[in-house]
């Protein structure tokens, strides 16, 4: 089992390096430049428009993957948006599953009904994963331009909360 816990000041440089790697690779986020900590913290800890951040930890209590959950003014109030970012090496395996199940379980304690998730339509990765939780298309922002000026579709997922309660 995979332990899951609220994020911690102490958890922001390794979740920084791992959101830095994936950003280095490139393909998988939406975001295209380096975080510092400070920018990091503000944007995943700190943030105004976070409801959450929970951080998954491997064998050694390592961060291996996070996730935030946070508010969105282009969205419902009931509707919150996601963001998950998992360690590439060494991967755990189940860490993002983990992370959705706390995710899902806190959103509902808070009155949401739906989670939103935006996928660059480049990343197959992250829209495999947002497809295995149970995320269903809904709209498509066609031709977002990357900061050279190449388009890339943006995919909006949503999972109804509701529905997963009533099961």
């Amino acid at each position: 089992m995979i332990a899951v816990r609220p994020m911690m000041p102490e958890d922001v440089a390794t979740a920084c390096r791992i959101l830095n790697d994936i950003i280095q690779i490139g393909g998988s986020t939406a975001f295209e430049t380096s975080f510092s900590e400070a920018l990091f913290r503000q944007s995943f800890l700190d943030g105004a428009d976070k409801t959450f951040c929970h951080v998954a930890l491997d064998d050694q209590g390592d961060v291996a993957g996070f996730q935030w959950l946070g508010t969105n003014t282009d969205l419902p109030p009931d509707c919150a948006d996601i963001a998950t970012f998992a360690r590439r090496q060494p991967v755990l395996k189940g860490a993002g599953r983990a992370l959705f199940a706390e995710t899902s379980r806190q959103a509902v304690a808070m009155g949401f009904i739906a989670i939103n998730a935006t996928i660059r339509a480049d990343n197959g990765q992250g829209l495999n994963y947002y497809d295995k939780m149970g995320f269903r298309d809904y709209s498509v922002d066609y031709g977002v331009p990357l900061r050279d000026g190449t388009p890339v579709d943006r995919i909006s997922k949503r999972f109804e909360l509701k529905r997963k309660i009533e099961c």
